[in-house]
């Protein structure tokens, strides 16, 4: 058995190597090709693992002859790594002095760590680059990664079929020169559940010691146990059969109950279009609400299965009206209004510090008996506020908090489209 693992060994070269998402792979050509730097700096590659992002990312920079500089994110979380590793990349040029650079980042779900401050220079970095950042990710749903999203180019990359799985392992069996059964190639493809470097791996691991695989060779396989994206999770409760296959939802996402609680909520409105079977979905959503609120309330997590079959099952049973159609899911509007009052009140606060410690008071006091002052100096005399604020060493983002604080706007209702019966 070779040393060296499958999935590098065999890791396509070119385009006509490559299975899979032809969509999403003429998306990222031509973006590559009409990168503009007046445009979106960075394109965002998102999808299950094992589909190919990486691979494609460095397919399409040989192939437009690129230098590649790439990262892994996970293994660079600080704001200092980041800006050392990604940002003098992004803002020179090569050692030859072109400028036809990418910046590949890769794994960009590990940095998103809460104290320090990979994100934010992440951010930065796409801000000041001159060449074109490619990012890539399994999960970009999570709410840190909303700023992520609005400014990058998406590009999301699907499962693979089971017939581009095989192909790429005849492929691999033919420069093996392994004998391998058309249907026990089926049995990997099918148990890797769209994931081409696990079918690679099992391949691999099956034919050790064997010149021919055979279906009772690759019986043994078993299905993993993998973790759906939030949207086909979604579609197992709005389109669900059976109430085990809405229940079943919750169990594929790595998500806690009171987020997935979200996601239901909001998505609910635009996929159910008849009013009884609106009302009877939010009267189940409010019985899960009821039960979340105990069990934080009392730690009480026997109540758990309760609250998930409301907003599972209770959701997915309430369809009986409803006229078939589509709509897109949508991201929690609520999750959204927090995500920025967070980063609101995370500004407010860096803004009271460096106040605080110009004016050795504490930064609630620099708050309360300062800041006004500030930004009333900001709007009548705006020459001074700037030097005050160089003095005081402000960003960008902390001046435009003194050129005016607006009031943070209305927490959205739980139970805005709900009405009781």
């Amino acid at each position: 058995m070779s040393e060296v693992p499958w999935v590098e060994k065999y890791r396509p070269r070119s385009l006509e190597e490559y299975v899979g998402n032809s969509e999403a792979v003429e998306h990222l050509i031509r973006w590559v090709k009409n990168w503009d730097p007046k445009g979106k700096k960075a394109a965002l590659l998102y999808g299950p693992p094992g589909v190919g992002k990486t691979t494609i990312a460095l397919i399409v920079a040989r192939m437009f002859n690129y230098d590649l500089v790439e990262m892994n994110a996970s293994d660079w979380r600080t704001a200092e790594k980041v800006s050392r590793v990604a940002g003098r990349a992004a803002e020179q040029g090569t050692l030859y002095g072109q400028s036809r650079r990418i910046i590949l980042i890769d794994e960009v779900d590990g940095i998103a760590g809460e104290d320090v401050g990979g994100l934010t220079a992440l951010l930065d970095v796409m801000r000041k680059s001159r060449n074109p950042v490619i990012l890539v990710a399994n999960d970009i749903w999570q709410p840190r990664f909303s700023i992520l999203r609005e400014v990058c180019e998406l590009i999301e990359f699907k499962r693979l079929t089971s017939r581009d799985i095989v192909k790429h392992l005849k492929r691999i069996c033919a420069m093996e020169e392994l004998e391998a059964d058309d249907d026990a190639l089926k049995v990997i493809a099918e148990k890797s559940e769209g994931d081409m470097r696990s079918a690679v791996n099992d391949l691999q691991t099956v034919s050790y010691g064997r010149k021919r695989i055979t279906v009772e060779d690759v019986s043994w396989l078993a299905v993993r146990n993998r973790i759906l994206p939030i949207f086909d999770a979604l579609k197992l409760v709005f389109y669900a059969k059976t109430v085990n296959g809405a229940k079943s939802a919750f169990e594929m996402v790595d998500m806690d109950p009171e987020m997935f609680f979200e996601w239901v909520y909001e998505n609910v409105p635009a996929q159910f279009n008849a009013p009884e079977d609106l009302a009877e979905a939010f009267e189940n959503l409010a019985l899960a609400d009821l039960f979340l609120a105990r069990i934080k309330r009392e730690q009480n997590w026997k109540l758990l299965s309760y609250a998930l079959e409301y907003m599972t099952a209770g959701v997915a049973v309430s369809r009986r009206y409803s006229k078939p159609k589509w709509a897109p899911f949508k991201f929690p509007s609520r999750i959204k209004f927090l995500s920025a009052l967070k980063a609101r009140r995370e500004l407010l606060n860096s803004l009271a510090a460096k106040i605080a410690s110009k004016t050795h008071a504490s930064k609630s006091k620099a708050v309360r008996e300062y800041l006004p002052y500030l930004k009333a100096i900001a709007i009548l005399n705006p020459s001074l506020c700037e030097k005050i604020g160089k003095n005081l060493g402000l960003t960008e983002e902390e001046f435009s908090v003194l050129g005016g604080l607006k009031e943070a706007p209305e927490k959205p209702s739980r139970v805005k489209y709900a009405r009781r019966r």
